[in-house]
């Protein structure tokens, strides 16, 4: 990490903006993420949807100038390397796995990378603001098949795992984790992915688990993870079953202002092992209609000193170095992303970049 930066930041990078058969038979032909934004809308005064990309405009992550210029953004900002979403569902199956492929082929760009692996099941309401909430079609299912199946899913990625730019946390690659708690195999997984790193001379992981609630924190300690990721988004809303009902019926999304993110982070939860997440906006309307979750007025100032809090709060690890996760680079439908828009252009990579070398 370059000493003059305050902290080492690895944002979360979604890989949806391509199209793939899976989501031309579930949403139509052509469908990206794209489509969601594309159809965001203003629900109240003052709600600013649709998000439109400036500079990359609504690009297709097929295209390696594209890749090449989100490099180019993320260095801007002081990202230290992109955590991409990886999906594999059990028995061989992926999605969404050509981008990084291409990465990986081409060795462009010349950017650090790891790895999350997003194992949950793949459902409609996810991805589809016009559907009821109060229902769910099963698209994907995650399923642990056992032991054979982790040697395979570890050797389906080693091309990624043995990349010069594999990102590394006391010399071991940085492996995450979403649901931990949901693997039946979560230690077997990594004890012997650790077994199957040392075979093949990667050196061992650095498994970090990512916990949404605070209980998990405690939970996820008595497992065999390195580090926690601490996202905490879900205490931001007041996502009670009867707030859902009513911003469903009375179409009353469930809003918190920006401001207040910078009051209701919970700072005594980060510790030496608890690296934080930040968060420049999120609004998921676009794909969840009226019951969806949003952060109101939001401002790149707000976001720098949002970042500059996280980091004083944040504890150096046995390394020395502060480590903190950015939710996210790229998720568009979501509003949590850093990519220049038509509202504020460069001024979230700014911001960023100001709290990390100020």
């Amino acid at each position: 990490m370059d000493t003059k930066k305050n902290a080492r930041v690895i944002a979360f990078y979604l890989p949806q903006f391509h199209p793939i058969p899976e989501n031309d038979l579930w949403w139509g032909k052509g469908f990206t993420e794209w489509t969601n934004v594309i159809k965001g809308r203003p629900l109240f005064r003052g709600h600013n949807q649709p998000h439109v990309p400036s500079d990359l405009g609504y690009y297709n992550l097929m295209t390696p100038e594209v890749r090449q210029k989100q490099a180019d953004l993320a260095r801007e900002a002081g990202v230290d390397g992109f955590c991409y979403w990886h999906y594999w569902f059990g028995n061989g199956r992926q999605l969404l796995e050509h981008p990084l492929q291409e990465v990986i082929r081409l060795k462009q760009p010349d950017f650090p990378f790891c790895l999350g692996w997003a194992n949950h099941n793949w459902e409609k309401k996810l991805w589809n603001s016009d559907i009821s909430p109060l229902s769910k079609q099963l698209l994907v299912k995650q399923i642990y098949p056992g032991e054979e199946d982790i040697d395979r899913h570890f050797y389906a990625m080693l091309p990624a795992f043995a990349d010069a730019r594999y990102m590394r946390i006391d010399g071991r690659l940085v492996f995450l984790i979403y649901t931990p708690r949901d693997n039946p195999y979560i230690k077997t997984h990594i004890e012997r992915w650790q077994a199957l790193a040392q075979k093949e001379g990667l050196g061992g992981f650095y498994f970090i688990a990512q916990c949404k609630r605070n209980d998990e924190l405690d939970a996820y300690r008595q497992l065999p993870f390195d580090a926690l990721n601490y996202d905490c988004l879900f205490y931001f809303f007041n996502q009670t079953k009867l707030r859902k009902l009513l911003a469903h019926f009375l179409h009353w999304p469930i809003c918190t202002p920006y401001k207040d993110v910078l009051k209701k982070y919970d700072l005594s939860r980060i510790k030496e092992d608890v690296y934080p997440t930040i968060y420049p906006n999120w609004d998921t309307t676009p794909r969840r209609g009226y019951v969806g979750t949003i952060f109101t007025n939001n401002t790149p100032a707000l976001f720098e000193q949002h970042v500059r809090q996280i980091i004083a709060a944040t504890h150096p690890n046995k390394q020395g170095e502060k480590v903190i996760f950015l939710k996210s680079w790229n998720e568009w439908a979501e509003g949590n992303y850093m990519e220049p828009d038509a509202q504020f252009g460069h001024q979230y990579i700014q911001a960023l970049h100001n709290a990390l070398y100020n």
